[in-house]
């Protein structure tokens, strides 16, 4: 009896973590926050506010998706998303979207800056010199420089 209660717990408390873990799918991309947008109704936002759009593709298996959105929960990067019309795409759910704004691949996360009217500026991209729209997932620096030119150039 006395193995068993030692046995008991330890199984119980490992159970725990494993159901935990899948959540939601792992992300946390602020919603509290940041106010995403379908990618129709943002395109018709950004049209009518004229603000750049920031379009981050994603899905909800991608491990490197999963450490990028929690940048969006930086108070820098929720300050700047101000000034956009904050779009999320799940690449698996329209590959047809995904495939139009893939100018050097179909990878992701992905994220793009387009001028209110949608036209995607493919030369707004993170300093790499492949997978150029794949921001750095751990420090929202690269994202906000790249959020900096885009206010700049598309406003």
């Amino acid at each position: 009896a006395t193995i068993e209660a030692v046995v008991v717990p330890p199984v119980a408390a490992a159970a725990e973590p494993i159901a935990a873990a899948p959540a939601p799918s792992g992300e946390d991309w602020n919603e509290a926050q940041i106010a995403w947008q379908p990618f129709a109704q943002g395109l018709s936002l950004a049209a009518k506010q004229h603000k750049p759009v920031c379009l981050v593709l994603f899905t909800n298996w991608c491990s490197h998706c999963k450490n990028y959105s929690r940048l969006f929960s930086d108070a820098r990067v929720v300050a700047a998303a101000k000034g956009f019309v904050m779009i999320k795409l799940d690449r698996d759910a329209d590959k047809e979207l995904s495939r139009k704004y893939a100018p050097d691949g179909d990878y992701i996360p992905r994220t793009h800056f387009l001028a209110s009217n949608g036209t995607l500026d493919a030369d707004i991209h993170a300093v790499r010199p492949q997978f150029k729209y794949f921001y750095d997932e751990s420090d929202p620096a690269s994202l906000l420089a790249g959020m900096a030119e885009a206010r700049t150039k598309l406003n």
